[in-house]
């Protein structure tokens, strides 16, 4: 298993939410639950094709950098997180859409933060053109870095030192 220098476990106030480690085994489930949270948005952009989503996430597919996201003892999304040229990257961000627009994401992405080092490097994400990801980036500090043709590219400040 690769190593992975993240920053320190998220700790959340809500007893119900954990994170758990992803095993080389987890892929076929991860894909699965991330196909079934971007497809809405992929498809309103006529860009949903499974093969293609299988293969993006399987290229970032690095265990020792994901971990599940759990509710209730259930896994309900998982997040990457790694290091990257200054800064940190998250990759993925996903919930089941069962599990959205419950406070959760905001709750692991709050946590994520917190767990950086005050001064230390700031967090870069990419979201999907179109997607209600980029406002909910947006509302967490998020300021637009850069943008491509399907994608746009945020920057988190490091927290003050």
């Amino acid at each position: 298993m690769t190593s992975c220098p993240c920053p320190p476990e998220p700790v959340f106030p809500d007893a119900a939410l954990a994170i758990a480690p992803v095993a080389d085994t987890d892929f076929d489930r991860m894909a699965d639950l991330r196909d079934l949270a971007m497809r809405p948005s992929l498809e309103q952009l006529g860009r949903y094709d499974p093969e293609r989503s299988r293969l993006r996430l399987r290229a970032g597919f690095v265990p020792a950098c994901m971990r599940w996201i759990r509710h209730a003892g259930q896994d309900v999304g998982f997040y990457s997180l790694r290091a990257e040229d200054g800064a940190w990257r998250l990759d993925h961000l996903y919930l089941h859409p069962d599990a959205q627009g419950r406070g959760l994401g905001s709750a692991v992405l709050q946590a994520l933060i917190a767990g950086l080092r005050p001064g230390g490097l700031p967090l870069r994400v990419t979201a999907l053109r179109g997607s209600a990801s980029n406002g909910f980036y947006v509302r967490h500090g998020f300021a637009q870095t850069g943008e491509a043709e399907w994608d746009i590219d945020y920057e988190r400040p490091a927290l003050p030192a």
